[in-house]
C-alpha cells in the first residue's frame, strides 16, 4: 500500500467512473476528498469510504467556477493539510448533431470538461509542490482520440484534455509532479445509458442497444468498469517516469 496515509481528491465523484476511482484510492489506504456538484451522493460516497476504514470529506464542487476551484483547494489544506493525488473526473456529455447543436450546449459540454479541468489543475498545483508524489490524473476519453457523430462537442472537449495534460506535464516535470490522462472506452455509467437510449434502433430495449454497442465497439466483447479505471489511477499515482500520456483502457477500442 504504496499510497497508505496519502491525500487525493476525485471531482465527480458521486457517481459512475469518479466513484470508482474514490473508492479505489480509499482501500490503498488513502485519505480522499470527494467532490461532486451533487452534495449527497458524495457524502453516500464518503460513508463507503468510511465503512473501508479510511477518511473521507465530502464537498460541493462547481467545476467551471474558479472560485469553486480555490475553496478546492483551501479545503484540502484545512481538512489534510495538502494534497498528493488530484483526479479530475467530472463530466458532461450529451447526442446532438452540430448543425442543431445550440451554443449554450457546446459551451456547457466545454466549460465542464475542458474549463473545469484546468481551474482545478491550476488551483492544486501549489499544493502537489509540496508533495514527494505529486500526481494529477485526468479523465479524457476515447472521444478525445477519435470523433464520433453526435459528439463533436464532446470529442472537443476531450481532445482539449488530452492537450492540456500533454502541456501541463512538460511545464511540471521538472518538478517530479507527473500529469496523466485515462480515456476509458465503453463503461456501464449514466453516460454510457444515455449513448445506448439514444442509439437504440427500432424495436430494441434500452438493455439490447447496450449489448450491441460493446459488441460492435470493444474488440474484447465486454465492458470495462468504474473499478478498471480506479486500478488504472492508483498505478499512476505510484508511476514517477510516467507523465505527459493519455492512456486507452477500452478493451482494444483505441490504439493511439
Amino acid at each position: 500500500m504504496k499510497l497508505l496515509g496519502k491525500v487525493g481528491y476525485v471531482s465527480g465523484a458521486g457517481r459512475g467512473i469518479g466513484r470508482g476511482i474514490a473508492l479505489a484510492l480509499a482501500r490503498e489506504g488513502m485519505q480522499v476528498l470527494v467532490a461532486d456538484i451533487d452534495t449527497a451522493a458524495a457524502q453516500q460516497v464518503v460513508d463507503e469510504i468510511s465503512d473501508l476504514g479510511v477518511e473521507g470529506y465530502a464537498m460541493t464542487l462547481d467545476v467551471t467556477r474558479a472560485e469553486d476551484a480555490k475553496r478546492l483547494r483551501d479545503t484540502l489544506e484545512e481538512q489534510f493539510g495538502g494534497l498528493d493525488i488530484a483526479v479530475n473526473s467530472a463530466g458532461v456529455i450529451s447526442v446532438q448533431r452540430v448543425e442543431d447543436m445550440a451554443e449554450a450546449e457546446w459551451e456547457r459540454t466545454m466549460n465542464v470538461n475542458a474549463k473545469g479541468t484546468f481551474l482545478c489543475c491550476q488551483a492544486v498545483i501549489p499544493l502537489l509542490r509540496k508533495s514527494n508524489v505529486g500526481t494529477i490524473v485526468n479523465i479524457a476519453s476515447v472521444s478525445g482520440k477519435d470523433g464520433y457523430p453526435g459528439l463533436a462537442h464532446y470529442s472537443a472537449s476531450k481532445y482539449a484534455v488530452i492537450g492540456f495534460t500533454n502541456s501541463l506535464a512538460k511545464e511540471l516535470a521538472k518538478e517530479d509532479i507527473t500529469v496523466n490522462a485515462i480515456c476509458p472506452g465503453v463503461v456501464r455509467t449514466a453516460m454510457w445509458d444515455l449513448l445506448a437510449d439514444k442509439w437504440r434502433m427500432e424495436g430494441e430495449t434500452p438493455e439490447q442497444s447496450w449489448q450491441r454497442q460493446v459488441l460492435a465497439f470493444v474488440p474484447q466483447g465486454r465492458p470495462q468498469t468504474a473499478e478498471d479505471i480506479g486500478a488504472l489511477v492508483v498505478y499512476l499515482a505510484s508511476a514517477r517516469n510516467l507523465t505527459g500520456q493519455a492512456i486507452n483502457l477500452d478493451g482494444g477500442l483505441t490504439s493511439h
